[in-house]
């Protein structure tokens, strides 16, 4: 089998970038190693930039977010008793974003592929991609027990930090760059309506929490821990408890409880490969960059991979130039590392390293201050969070 564009992984990041291909009459085909159930129910990000939800729309996978997606305006900061909310729309240009479930994208773009859309393979494991530096580069995989090939234009991997195309590019061609911090978030499900209308960032002398929510009816809270936390050791009650100690603000405001459904912990770490090219295959996603969660930047970098190079591979489709497609991996890493630099300010702004000292905690302190006392520094994070422009 041949195609112009073979894409590795069935994720947000592939599965977006089919329907954008398939709208604009560029063949593909995706392979995906999970079945469909797995890929449908990954719990992953759930906050969407201005620019991925127009990218969803443009696709005609955004029928479901329009009608029961929570657009937000804002999010609130709290510290030292202190609660300020970033309005967006007044701040970056009228921008905003919405809480919808990375889950519920992924169930979307999988409906419309199926009912109308380029070949979507799930249970199809690639075991190797080769020829990058050739005209036609196969990706050989096994699909219901049989050894299948797929010969390809070109190749794009997003398949992950730990997949197959990685692989495909030679060692010393690409260079990753990485960060690791030194604690983790704990996360939950809880079946209670959200504490607040809009996210809480709350920096607190025993640790970071942030409370988010997945609908009207389901919250979703992190608390920061210790590397190597073992989830076991947090029983409900001490959760909500420690929830309720850092949230803590003054004023009139309660935490509400409920039943919590899931618990996990998230190791929290950046990391950016680069070039996102090599030949002809492409890195897109969490393939090339990772973000701590802190930033809300993991999808949204994604999308803009993919919109870019769909860009890039419908301008060579119509055209035949291929300089949207040359200059794909500068145009990315660009933003990729505007959005590192966010989501580090973020997280580094926001939680309490263990080896910091009393002045590193004044440091913090006085830049949220700023942030509260400053329409420039507000903007700042607001025009940042809610998702600069593409290209």
């Amino acid at each position: 089998m041949h195609t112009t564009v073979g894409i590795i992984g069935g994720g947000p990041a592939g599965l977006l970038l089919a329907g954008l291909l398939h709208r604009a009459g560029v063949d593909c085909v995706v392979l995906e190693s999970r079945d469909r159930a797995y890929v449908e129910q990954r719990q992953r990000a759930g906050i969407l930039e201005q620019p991925t939800v127009d990218a969803l729309r443009e696709a005609g996978a955004a029928r479901r977010l329009d009608a029961v997606g929570l657009v937000h305006d804002g999010i609130e900061l709290r510290w030292n008793g202190r609660s300020h909310r970033i309005d967006f729309p007044s701040l970056a240009e009228g921008r905003r974003v919405w809480v919808y479930a990375q889950t519920e994208v992924v169930k979307d773009l999988i409906a419309l592929q199926l009912a109308d859309g380029a070949p979507l393979f799930f249970g199809a494991t690639v075991t190797s991609v080769e020829g990058a530096d050739t005209g036609r580069p196969t990706v050989r995989y096994t699909y219901e027990g049989r050894d299948e090939v797929l010969t390809c234009d070109y190749v794009v991997g997003c398949d992950g930090f730990h997949g197959v195309t990685r692989a495909a590019i030679p060692a010393g061609a690409q260079r990753t760059h990485e960060r690791v911090y030194p604690y983790s978030w704990l996360g939950i499900l809880a079946d209670v309506p959200p504490s607040c209308d809009e996210l809480i960032y709350a920096h607190s002398p025993r640790g970071f929490a942030l409370h988010s929510m997945r609908s009207p009816e389901v919250s979703r809270l992190y608390l920061q821990v210790p590397n190597g936390t073992d989830p076991a050791d947090w029983p409900d009650a001490r959760i909500w408890d420690e929830l309720d100690a850092r949230f803590a603000v003054d004023g009139d405001w309660t935490l509400r409880r409920g039943p919590i459904t899931a618990k996990s912990v998230l190791p929290m770490r950046s990391s950016v490969t680069e070039p996102m090219r090599h030949g002809r295959v492409l890195l897109a996603g969490d393939a090339a960059h990772i973000v701590p969660p802190t930033g809300a930047k993991g999808l949204n970098l994604a999308a803009a991979d993919v919109v870019v190079l769909a860009r890039a591979l419908t301008r060579l489709h119509a055209t035949g130039s291929s300089d949207l497609l040359d200059a794909y991996s500068d145009t990315c890493l660009s933003r990729v590392w505007r959005a590192e630099h966010f989501s580090y300010f973020m997280t580094t702004t926001l939680h309490t390293d263990p080896e910091q000292s009393g002045f590193d905690t004044r440091l913090q302190i006085s830049q949220l201050d700023r942030i509260a006392d400053s329409a420039h520094a507000a903007a700042e994070l607001a025009q940042n969070y809610a998702g600069l422009p593409l290209p």
